[in-house]
């Protein structure tokens, strides 16, 4: 067990040090992020040291019951692939534009605006793209507009994950909890969505309550006329996202697995983004520049974390986790264990943690258990920069873009917004299960 525990807690605070230092390497002009070193050298280690057999590894990653880390991941780059392709179509950039016509001179109206608009965006794509889409068009206009960026940009940050919550495909880690413990579409959709409206109006609630004064500047009405540069990029993306989101709705009654339907979606899109490309006698940049921006380095991330995970599960590390948080309420425990997690390791290895410590409970404990964690996995993620890696990705850009906002004033607006918020998530969740 010790063994386990050092290599893994090495990895680990490798991973959080990589975070922040965010190193890369350049390959042919192009900067890859290598976050993930630490903890898939790590798994390497446990693996070389017998900690974990070869042959577990290859077993649960090809595990053909449920949703194995394969299957996850084919899920998650294939959603985010077609998210992509909608930012690069200019989807979301004209959205904004039309968003500011529509406020006008007001902040608090933009204000209000933009909350609806993310948080709409962010219920059927990604809360990690809309995040980083939406970012440096707000420090761009506040700065030509001459107003204080930061309360659109906790307002977005804050939006994004909290409704993430309220569909299983809105954050990598519902994906992952969800998915693995079998939870349904529509199952999942029942059970959040009147946790997201609460933990929404909270986290609303408080923002406007800091920010009422600085909202109280006028803004000078944008310019010009807001348009699709290329209609079918955009429409065939998004008739592919809503045919993609349809089918996966309704993945229980026609026997057909979510990580198959995205993953056919995915394909038909970038086959029709190639023919149309063919006929145009034009080169497939929109294919080419969406693939260049997937999240592949998480791959190796996720499968990093899963033999962590397994290494625990065998040295029985798990196992005395799960007894410790099993003894208080399911929700109040696993909730706050979840939501403190996430911001020392990250939430996405949190989520692969707890996926395994849920499964170490059973019957309607380990319900309440997974969906709690699930809350603190997307809640968590405003508390510190750390608690989410679109978090360590929006404060680089706050620094590219010159915006004076550090890691204590993430901290001190992300304690405000988020602990309210997530005793909201936590209450509902405890009444409503």
């Amino acid at each position: 067990m010790l063994p386990v525990i050092v290599i893994s807690a090495v990895g680990l605070l490798g991973l959080i040090a990589l975070i922040f230092f965010k190193p890369s390497v350049i390959i042919r002009g192009r900067s890859f992020n290598i976050y993930w070193l630490a903890p898939l050298l790590g798994a390497a280690l446990l693996v070389l040291l017998g900690c974990i057999g070869f042959g577990d590894v290859v077993r649960g990653l090809t595990d053909p019951s449920g949703m194995n880390p394969l299957k996850i991941l084919v899920l998650l780059i294939s959603m985010t692939v077609i998210s992509i392709y909608l930012d690069n179509a200019g989807f979301f950039s004209y959205i904004a534009a039309r968003m500011l016509r529509v406020a006008g001179s007001s902040s608090k109206a933009l204000f209000f605006l933009l909350y609806a608009i993310v948080s709409f965006l962010t219920f059927f794509t990604s809360n990690d793209i809309i995040v980083l889409t939406f970012t440096p068009f707000i420090c761009y206009f506040a700065r030509s507009a001459k107003i204080d960026p930061v309360p659109f940009l906790v307002c977005e940050f804050v939006a994004a994950n909290t409704w993430s919550m309220a569909l299983i495909i809105g954050n990598p880690t519902n994906i992952y909890l969800a998915s693995n413990a079998g939870i349904e579409f529509f199952e999942y959709l029942k059970t959040m969505i009147l946790p997201t409206l609460a933990s929404a109006l909270v986290s609303l609630t408080i923002m406007w309550l800091i920010f009422s004064k600085k909202l109280s500047m006028p803004i000078a009405p944008a310019e010009g006329r807001a348009k699709l540069e290329n209609r079918f990029h955009v429409y065939t993306a998004l008739s592919h996202l809503v045919v993609c989101i349809v089918l996966m709705s309704i993945s229980l009654y026609i026997d057909i697995p979510m990580w198959l339907i995205s993953l056919c979606a995915c394909l038909s899109l970038l086959s029709c983004s190639l023919l149309y490309s063919a006929i145009k006698r034009a080169k497939p940049l929109m294919i080419k520049r969406t693939v260049r921006r997937a999240p592949w380095d998480v791959i190796p991330f996720v499968i990093s974390m899963f033999v962590i995970v397994l290494a625990f599960e065998k040295s029985g590390i798990t196992e005395k986790l799960t007894a410790f948080l099993a003894r208080g309420s399911a929700v109040f425990t696993f909730g706050g264990a979840s939501f403190l997690s996430a911001n020392l390791i990250n939430n996405i290895p949190m989520s692969v943690l707890f996926s395994s410590i849920c499964g170490g409970v059973s019957g309607h404990t380990q319900v309440r258990a997974l969906y709690a964690s699930i809350a603190g996995s997307n809640i968590g993620a405003f508390l510190t920069p750390i608690g989410a890696i679109a978090g360590i990705m929006w404060m680089s850009l706050l620094k590219i873009q010159r915006v004076e906002f550090g890691y204590t004033d993430f901290i001190k607006y992300g304690a405000m917004v988020s602990v309210p918020t997530m005793l909201t998530a936590i209450a509902v969740l405890s009444i409503i299960l």
